[in-house]
């Protein structure tokens, strides 16, 4: 079997798990004997069975003298549950094609060692679409891993004369259906959604993934649980009629309330059935965003779809918090001095300091325009 068509099946397996193993990464693998695919798996919910162990299950006997696909490099550590190595060995692998190595630096390079010592012969795919795809897919694991916060996905969508809103606050709608079915398909492949105080009161949002079966970009296993639904708020004074206070929504959603708010806030909010976690705020009594993202890190939230408003977003980029922007440009004009753009705050002083996406790539919809791409942190 060519090996970048059968990388390819196990990085659908992969998607299939996209917001469903936090704090573990998604990963995809396939089993297969010349041409024919003996087995595969995805990796489950906590703390079940990693991709490679369900596709040997599923091989048997077949996966003996056969070549494991794998989207990531299996692990040699116990965590929950045995390396995946030490099964891969057992099994009788013949050979192991990996899409992209772990960034977890106790397992970084030593799986791909223990397999060769055991005399598997070892592939790492390179320079290949499904390499690049493969190291997409667990980007937030590497950013969890290695600073211990959530990856940050912005999202907005604006006009062509670059307004989220008119001078009045209206939003709805900028973009057209399709982009906004785009966006719930990424709703369902994060763990938290998060938006600020402003937003929850002048949206009154859902937070909550509405994409039929037929509009998701890949094939997905259902949730255990909708992805969180955070907003942050210093002072944690929030109408009680907010659609994310309401029973039904209020089970998984999250305030991420200043370390100042008063007693009674934080218990009008916990009585309403909320989760309520405090945060360090900043000089000026404002939610610090990167310990806010330290705590979220800390609940296990791996991915984070970070929605709005201004505010928030302005605060994200200008303390470097973004790692990966997706902006939908609409062909509509608003104008107007008091209609916000996208991000707000002080801003950059020269456009020689302008940050530069990486990675770019755009995606045409019925009218609007999809721009996605990597934020590198400053050094």
């Amino acid at each position: 079997m060519d090996d970048q068509v059968a990388m390819h099946q196990a990085l659908l397996c992969a998607r299939s798990v996209e917001g469903r193993t936090s704090p573990r990464p998604p990963v995809g693998a396939l089993v297969a004997q010349g041409e024919n695919i003996v087995g595969q798996g995805a990796t489950a919910p906590p703390y079940g069975p990693h991709a490679e162990i369900y596709a040997l299950t599923q091989a048997g006997e077949a996966a003996r003298g056969s070549t494991l696909y794998v989207s990531l490099e299996p692990c040699c550590i116990s965590i929950h549950t045995p390396p995946c190595t030490a099964a891969i060995i057992a099994a009788g692998v013949r050979r192991v094609v990996i899409g992209t190595p772990d960034p977890n630096p106790r397992v970084h390079g030593q799986g791909i060692a223990q397999l060769r010592d055991a005399g598997i012969e070892v592939e790492l795919l390179e320079a290949c679409p499904e390499a690049r795809e493969a190291a997409e897919v667990i980007a937030p694991f590497a950013t969890f891993i290695e600073t211990g916060r959530p990856y940050v996905t912005a999202k907005w969508a604006m006009t062509l004369d670059g307004k989220i809103a008119s001078h009045t606050g209206d939003a709805r709608w900028i973009s057209g259906p399709d982009a906004r079915s785009w966006v719930h398909d990424l709703r369902d492949r994060v763990d938290a959604i998060l938006v600020g105080a402003g937003t929850a009161r002048a949206d009154n949002p859902h937070l909550t993934v509405r994409l039929a079966p037929a509009e998701a970009r890949w094939q997905r296993a259902p949730r255990p649980c909708p992805p969180l639904r955070v907003v942050i708020t210093g002072s944690g004074l929030l109408p009680t009629d907010l659609a994310l206070l309401q029973p039904e929504l209020a089970k998984d959603t999250c305030m991420l309330v200043g370390e100042t708010c008063s007693h009674e806030a934080r218990q009008r909010l916990v009585d309403c059935g909320v989760e309520v976690l405090s945060v360090a705020v900043d000089a000026a009594g404002r939610p610090d965003l990167g310990a806010a993202l330290q705590v979220l890190g800390q609940r296990g939230i791996m991915h984070l779809l970070l929605e709005g408003g201004a505010q928030l977003l302005g605060s994200a980029f200008e303390q470097d918090c973004i790692d990966h922007i997706a902006a939908f440009v609409a062909p509509k004009l608003i104008g107007g001095h008091g209609a916000p753009s996208p991000l707000a705050g002080q801003g950059i002083a020269l456009m020689e300091q302008a940050r530069q996406l990486r990675n770019v790539h755009t995606t045409l919809f019925e009218s609007d325009v999809l721009f996605e791409g990597d934020l590198l942190h400053e050094k």
